[in-house]
């Protein structure tokens, strides 16, 4: 088979089981029953729950015989009061499995909600910090199918869920090493509706977990190739997906690519990710975009550090420029072909509270994976840089 080409369907595990290939989410209801359930509760969010790919499988569920409910109550910076909401819609509806679709927030949403329906502690006990996920009660976890429409987080993959602290207004990483998805499909058509902007955001939220995750300093050489090759993989399908977006092909090897990028950043992130949470926390602003406007600036920034790594990205991708600026170019040429803002006032972040930020950001659980130490003057030199400033 030629490099690149897609088996037309294909079953893998790493170690969660994939259903990979077009039309996979007909086999949904009997996947469902594989777990040992018959009441799934499918988890997404507003935006998505009366377009084709809920719809469908809604449809596929009923179809198989099965109780199902619906819980869309998720916003696209899902907050603890979201998976309060979708753990009581679980427990009153007494269902017994958790069918997640959409986008990174509705996949971290529905992996939170069915974690903590069994637990007795508080979600923000559970916070990535040192051993606190020993905390969980594992006795009796929801079984969960993931189901991404985005190719972006990688969320399908993870063992955390990003979710906002209501009062305190900031992103906590909730992690278990159980909360990864039973079961994943990765169905490309369920991707084709996805417009080219949502695609070039969220395409660049995989690339930006790729290269943080190679850039990060320790020591983690199978998760470094696995990012590797999801770089490659973007370079190559993005700009298609984006351009192209009825391209099976390309849409599902951004499917691919963005499950290789969350499962390469167990190796580490960095000040990319440490900045956009607080910047998505406190403006509500979409995650996906603001890596893609960070990135640059950060690697600028951490280039004295892996000038050698980056020369070695640049001949693996074949770039023109085989050094760390030809990182950089490729990085600015992609967000330009992209149409991918260059600054944040792109976003419509033109009054950020730098100082609060960065203060944020260096606390921010990413920011230990940065190539350079992180303190708050640098974030805000990032910032600044980013802003235009």
């Amino acid at each position: 088979m030629p490099i690149d080409t897609l088996a037309t369907t294909s079953n893998w595990s790493f170690p969660t089981a994939v259903r990979f290939g077009n039309g996979r989410i007909s086999g949904l209801a009997e996947m469902v029953r594989e777990l040992g359930a018959s009441r799934p509760l499918v988890i997404t969010d507003a935006g998505l729950k009366d377009l084709f790919p809920v719809q469908r499988t809604l449809e596929v569920l009923k179809a198989g015989g099965l109780h199902v409910g619906l819980f869309w109550n998720v916003k696209p910076n899902p907050t603890g009061q979201n998976v309060a909401d979708g753990v009581e819609a679980f427990v009153s509806g007494d269902h017994d499995l958790v069918v997640a679709i959409g986008g990174g927030s509705a996949l971290d949403a529905a992996k939170a909600v069915a974690f903590m329906a069994r637990q007795t502690i508080p979600m923000w006990d559970l916070e990535d910090i040192g051993d606190n996920w020993t905390r969980a009660d594992t006795g009796s976890l929801v079984p969960v199918i993931a189901i991404p429409t985005t190719a972006g987080t990688g969320s399908e993959l993870g063992r955390s869920s990003v979710i906002t602290h209501d009062t305190e207004k900031r992103k906590v990483i909730v992690f278990h090493p159980k909360m990864m998805p039973n079961i994943v499909v990765m169905d490309p058509e369920l991707t084709t509706g996805l417009p080219a902007h949502i695609t070039a955001a969220t395409g660049m939220d995989a690339l930006s977990h790729a290269l943080e995750a190679f850039s990060a300093p320790s020591f983690h050489p199978m998760a470094e190739g696995i990012a590797l090759n999801a770089l490659r993989l973007i370079k190559r399908w993005l700009p298609l997906a984006v351009h192209e977006g009825n391209n099976l092909e390309a849409r599902g090897q951004m499917l691919i690519a963005s499950g290789m990028g969350c499962v390469a950043l167990q190796k580490g992130l960095g000040a990319i990710h440490a900045l956009a949470h607080p910047l998505g926390a406190l403006y509500d602003a979409h995650h996906g975009l603001l890596n893609a406007v960070l990135m640059p600036y950060v690697v600028e920034f951490n280039t004295p550090a892996i000038a050698d790594k980056l020369g070695l990205l640049a001949r693996f991708l074949d770039l023109p420029r085989h050094d760390a600026d030809g990182v950089v170019d490729w990085i600015l040429d992609l967000r330009r072909d992209l149409s991918i803002p260059e600054k944040l006032s792109g976003m419509g972040l033109t009054d950020i509270d730098a100082d609060k930020v960065a203060t944020m950001g260096v606390v921010d659980p990413c920011a230990g994976g940065n190539p350079v130490a992180l303190d708050e003057a640098g974030l805000k030199s990032i910032l600044a840089a980013a802003s235009g400033k």
